[in-house]
């Protein structure tokens, strides 16, 4: 049986961090803020595939109050949801996600983004779409605060 989870996730752009979306490092003045990398692309593709199995989200599992998760590449938590998934004996059938971001322009990362997303997923990179838009400079993402991604997994289990 198809299970479907979304995932969702925002951080603020701020001076003095890198820009790590999709674990590419893109050259930008501001970097997302948070505990981890703070990659919203692969947290929230993280919470699609922990939703699809009926899972708690990557905050529970992986805490800002733990210094463990410090500047962690978010790598590790994608690596753990799929880990999650062979455990209940599923396979992630596929994984679509959108960056919503008005700079910087997206495009030409995104394939690097989908290579890194697929190895950490252990899937086939036509198995993973990840595209991106502008928020048409309205709201936070329109005035550069912030970027957004969200992310719909397919996870096909075994029946219970």
């Amino acid at each position: 049986m198809v299970h479907v989870g979304i995932g969702y996730d925002v951080h603020e752009l701020v001076e003095g961090r890198r820009l790590v979306l999709g674990g590419v490092e893109i050259p930008h003045p501001k970097g997302l803020d948070g505990h981890s990398d703070a990659d919203a692309l692969m947290h929230a593709i993280t919470d699609a595939v922990l939703g699809a199995i009926g899972e708690v989200d990557i905050g529970h599992l992986f805490p800002n109050t733990d210094p463990t998760w410090k500047n962690a590449p978010s790598r590790i938590f994608l690596e753990e949801a799929a880990r999650r998934v062979q455990a209940r004996g599923g396979r992630i059938v596929n994984i679509d996600a959108s960056l919503i971001a008005e700079r910087p322009k997206i495009f030409p990362h995104l394939a690097a983004m989908k290579t890194n997303i697929a190895a950490a997923l252990g899937l086939a990179e036509r198995k993973v779409g990840v595209k991106a838009t502008t928020n048409e400079r309205l709201g936070f993402v329109g005035r550069e605060e912030g970027i957004a991604a969200m992310a719909v997994a397919a996870v096909e289990l075994p029946e219970d």
